[in-house]
């Protein structure tokens, strides 16, 4: 009797150790439900689904989805979409970087707001600083500083060391399109080169004309800041190809489609990391405890069959950094 009452006491005890697993530490039969704002009709990033299920989440079980897209990339929609997602409501509302996030901002001051990509959080007044948020949101940020830019054309420079002009691929409604050109123009009169800027808002019917335009003039390489043009990325690397330009873009994606290369946040990463903040805010921390993260690492990723197409030899020490190489 004294041995299994010791027994009982030491199980007992332990128990009070062991950290249960976020599926576990939900209320029974509870469903949350999760909004997604963003530019794309791509829907819910996968990392983020896998993240969250790798924390015991199940859709369908404990976890529902809502998302929203401005159709045809109409900016204007996002105020209404955001607004739809708090009505409905739920329980946390994770938006896109730039005009998703500002959007989701000026719909609530309640529900906690996890931002994926966002370059410039403090400067642009989402957060109050990186280590105490503050307010309703936080999140994982992506590329955009000056020392972003500058490296980006410095990938660039080492690929096509005579290129003295290249033309930036940019879209002007974006709220992020001011700080992006200004840490560009930074950027390049250190390097010494000339930007030739294609404001490209509409995709669409832009696309066409901007690249035969861009056939008059003497431009060397090309760089896409291209996050919000993924259903185009096909033909835009197709336009780029046709020039025989050597590019870089700001996502990854263009690299699978063909284009040369890419530097930029890992997204796996990041949205992963982005789970990880939804999940501590489901089981009862607040946003402006949970401290909003910068990316250490970016991702490098270079296509050697589009190299060899142009003509191109990739330097070698660009080869063993980089984090991915299509051969």
């Amino acid at each position: 009797m004294r041995l299994h009452t010791v027994v009982c006491t030491v199980i007992l005890t332990l128990s009070l150790f062991v950290v249960p697993r976020a599926a576990d530490a939900q209320p029974a039969g509870k469903v949350w439900r999760i909004g997604f704002l963003g530019l794309g009709s791509g829907g819910i990033p996968e990392a983020f689904r896998q993240g969250l299920r790798e924390l015991g989440y199940v859709e369908g079980q404990n976890l529902a989805f809502e998302y929203r897209f401005p159709p045809d990339r109409k900016l204007d929609r996002l105020p209404d979409l955001a607004a739809e997602l708090v009505r409905l409501p739920v329980d946390v509302l994770v938006a896109g970087g730039g005009p998703p996030v500002h959007a989701a901002k000026a719909a609530t001051s309640t529900i906690p707001i996890v931002f994926s990509g966002e370059p410039d959080p403090v400067s642009r007044g989402l957060i109050a600083s990186w280590a105490h948020p503050g307010g309703n949101i936080t999140g994982a940020a992506g590329a955009g500083t000056e020392f972003d830019a500058m490296k980006q054309l410095e990938l660039l420079k080492e690929v096509v060391p005579a290129a003295t002009r290249i033309a930036v691929l940019i879209p002007p409604d974006s709220p992020l399109y001011g700080t992006a050109v200004q840490h560009l123009q930074a950027a390049a009169r250190r390097l010494k080169i000339d930007l030739h800027l294609m404001e490209i808002r509409d995709p669409a019917t832009e696309l066409e004309p901007a690249f035969a335009a861009l056939a008059r003039e003497p431009i060397d390489a090309f760089f896409g800041l291209v996050s919000t043009f993924g259903p185009y990325r096909t033909r835009i690397v197709e336009l780029v190809a046709a020039r025989r330009l050597p590019a870089l873009y700001n996502v990854r994606a263009f690299v699978e489609a063909g284009g040369l290369m890419s530097y930029n946040v890992d997204a796996a990463v990041m949205h992963r990391r982005v789970a990880s903040m939804v999940d501590k805010i489901l089981r009862g921390a607040t946003p402006a405890d949970i401290p909003a993260e910068y990316p250490t690492k970016l991702h490098l990723a270079i296509n050697l069959k589009t190299a060899k197409a142009l003509g191109i030899t990739i330097p070698a020490h660009l080869l063993v950094l980089a984090d991915e190489v299509i051969q």
